[in-house]
């Protein structure tokens, strides 16, 4: 996975890119988490808001080959932890997942203040899409808290299905399903 970039252009605009994220991306890559943590604050929600994620998270993430990055024309504009195997968490629902197979589950989806309202958090999870299909897996989990209206929105845009909620971290997120076929 490492160094392989999806792309797609935009309206003829800008050229997205989604790669695996490298060690050298996070100091962008937290400035990124640091500033949706800050947006969380001001929308009055707790999600974040209890030291994690943190610069050790994104580490992790980047060493353990998660950390995807959104290049726009270069420049990182979007991060997600794209994990390919189970979540625990996952294990049990209050609800009905739509699949009981192998899936791919999304966390820590953020960005950056400058690209807000531009459409890329969509791009990024269309292109993530793409990436899950490319390895052979149909099935994409993703949680968020109950009051994080943008992503609640970008969610629906792209056809993800309610499932129910999950307890994560010691607090319940609605979880949300996507089926890929032919993509």
């Amino acid at each position: 996975m490492h160094g392989r970039l999806d792309r797609k252009s935009v309206g003829g605009f800008a050229e997205l890119a989604l790669r695996c994220a490298q060690p050298a991306d996070s100091p962008a890559i937290w400035a990124i988490i640091q500033q949706a943590i800050e947006q969380r604050r001001r929308d009055g929600s707790d999600q974040w808001q209890d030291g994690y994620p943190n610069a050790d998270t994104i580490d992790r993430d980047i060493q353990r080959g998660y950390g995807q990055v959104l290049l726009r024309d270069g420049h990182i504009v979007a991060y997600a932890a794209v994990i390919f195997d189970r979540d625990p968490a996952y294990d049990t629902i209050e609800g009905h997942w739509l699949t009981t197979g192998e899936y791919v589950n999304i966390h820590r989806v953020a960005v950056a203040s400058a690209a807000k309202g531009s459409g890329m958090a969509k791009s990024l999870l269309r292109l993530v899409e793409g990436l899950v299909v490319g390895r052979g897996v149909h099935s994409i989990k993703i949680d968020t808290n109950f009051d994080n209206g943008p992503m609640l929105a970008v969610l629906d845009k792209l056809g993800y299905s309610y499932c129910g909620e999950v307890l994560m971290r010691g607090a319940y997120r609605k979880a949300f399903e996507k089926v890929l076929v032919g993509l």
